[in-house]
């Protein structure tokens, strides 16, 4: 799977680059993705072999970071439930994640029918990653 999606992304100009990971067989973090430009990782996952994961991260402005490490357990559930529930209604899979000391969303599109992953189906889903991405940032911006 790897060689066909470095194909794909090398046949539409994209640059990239291999991202070490040992929980995935293989993970590329695209540079500028989709529509909005926005660096984009893709992965298969060792423990779900033939599904491709394309993801994008929405990392936290300071000013929120500061506010969310403020919360109590409470708070914080509140605030991710939210995210969960906004994140639901774009049909968008998510996780909080800490990462390099800030708080990120990921945003995710689960690719499954092995037999249907081809080049449109990744683009598609790297556009899907893309705008979701970007509605999740507004609806931070404007919630939190």
């Amino acid at each position: 799977m790897r060689e066909g999606v470095e194909r794909w992304l090398t046949h539409e100009g994209h640059s990239f680059e291999e991202i070490k990971n040992t929980e995935n067989t293989f993970q590329i973090l695209v540079k500028h993705a989709g529509k909005y430009g926005i660096p984009t990782e893709i992965f298969e996952p060792k423990t779900q072999l033939g599904i491709l994961v394309i993801g994008a991260k929405v990392i936290m402005k300071n000013n929120q970071i500061a506010r969310y490490l403020g919360f109590n357990e409470k708070e914080k559930g509140i605030f991710e439930k939210k995210i969960v529930d906004f994140c639901n209604s774009i049909h968008a899979i998510n996780k909080m994640i800490t990462e390099d000391g800030k708080q990120k969303i990921g945003i995710y599109c689960v690719l499954d029918d092995k037999e249907n992953i081809n080049q449109q189906t990744v683009f598609d889903a790297m556009d899907k990653v893309s705008e979701m991405h970007e509605k999740t940032a507004r609806f931070l911006m404007k919630t939190f």
